[in-house]
């Protein structure tokens, strides 16, 4: 099978350290030029320490290249495969070298984030073009679109959280709320977020209807939820979506719910905010309070997403117009090249690859 005018994948990721001595160095190029308080650094330093200093976030990218290789290959798609993460090895420059020194050309860019903002797409896009500045005969970067909506994204989460409800005792089971969670961001990045602002929120607001309604089809009962935000940083005085989900845990427990389902929909895998923030601090806080407890699995690797992945990299190959393209919901398919003005840098205009801007 043909890859059409593509020559190269690349997968854009966050990047996590993989030992001690990784962290502090990891957490420093993370934070760079935000004036984060060492204290800070060390506080979250022990968050990655309590896991042997190992954030989930390589091996998760690890098993997703291998099951993505695995499926190209059986469907006969001839595309060789890259990775590259932003903050730590392997980096996007070198993965990006490697690719010029292949004679890649043209290549299709998939991020770990499934959502529109600043720090889920454009940061992306920015953090290529400098990580490609000086290479000679660099590829021209073409991006997939958001694949929140994707069947293959939606359905695995579905089942993740029947299983994670199939955790609870039977009689908190019935009166239990799904809470569905991700990373919080400043307002001033969620008013911008697309060309319109606000689609960060609505993408998330759409996955979780479309999670909870797809529960109910697969249980047969109706559970309350909402979605909720998690581990802001940042100033006090800064506004941070809300609301968060250590304040409506505590809140639902106090008006009686028996127990939470958490599922985390706004990662794709077990970032050190999913085995942290949510196993470790969330869990423990739920333990104090007597509230009955289960966290849904992330999608990772699943074979629906994975499949997923290939059909999108087809989208672009075969020119699908976006009502061709495989969704749920009412957002349809989102835009394959970033609008101008869509998810602006907070400091100023910086170049990007794949957008008008």
């Amino acid at each position: 099978m043909s890859a059409g005018p593509f020559d190269a994948f690349l997968l854009v990721s966050f990047g996590g350290p993989e030992g001690p001595e990784d962290v502090m160095p990891f957490l420093q190029n993370v934070t760079r030029g935000k004036d984060v308080p060492p204290e800070r650094l060390a506080e979250v330093a022990e968050h990655y320490q309590h896991f042997g200093g190992v954030s989930p976030i390589n091996g998760h990218c690890r098993e997703l290249l291998g099951a993505v290789a695995a499926d190209f290959a059986m469907n006969g798609l001839d595309l060789p495969i890259y990775w590259g993460n932003r903050n730590w090895k392997p980096s996007l420059r070198d993965a990006i070298q490697q690719m010029a020194d292949e004679n890649r050309r043209r290549a299709l860019i998939m991020t770990t984030s499934a959502y529109a903002s600043y720090p889920g797409c454009r940061q992306y896009r920015e953090d290529v073009f400098a990580a490609k500045a000086g290479i000679t005969k660099a590829p021209v970067f073409t991006r997939l679109r958001h694949y929140f909506n994707h069947p293959g994204f939606i359905r695995p989460m579905v089942a993740n959280t029947v299983a994670a409800l199939d955790q609870l005792a039977s009689d908190a089971r019935a009166g239990a709320t799904i809470l569905f969670t991700t990373h919080s961001i400043p307002m001033a990045l969620a008013y911008s977020a697309g060309p319109q602002g606000g689609l960060y929120a609505a993408q998330h607001e759409e996955v979780a209807r479309l999670v909870a309604e797809g529960v109910t089809e697969a249980t047969g009962a109706t559970y309350p939820w909402e979605l909720v935000y998690q581990s802001r940083s940042g100033p006090p005085q800064v506004k941070w979506l809300e609301p968060d989900v250590r304040d409506r845990m505590t809140a639902l427990h106090e008006a009686g719910t028996p127990a939470v389902v958490v599922v985390p929909i706004g990662f794709t895998s077990d970032h050190m905010e999913v085995v942290y923030d949510l196993d470790v601090e969330l869990r423990g806080q739920a333990d104090a309070l007597g509230i009955g407890f289960a966290r849904a699995g992330t999608v990772g690797a699943a074979p629906e997403f994975v499949a997923a992945i290939r059909d999108m990299v087809m989208e672009r190959v075969n020119s699908r117009m976006p009502d061709q393209r495989a969704t749920l919901g009412d957002l349809g398919a989102s835009f394959d090249v970033c609008p101008i003005g869509c998810c602006p840098n907070p400091k100023g205009p910086r170049p990007a690859v794949a957008g008008r801007d």
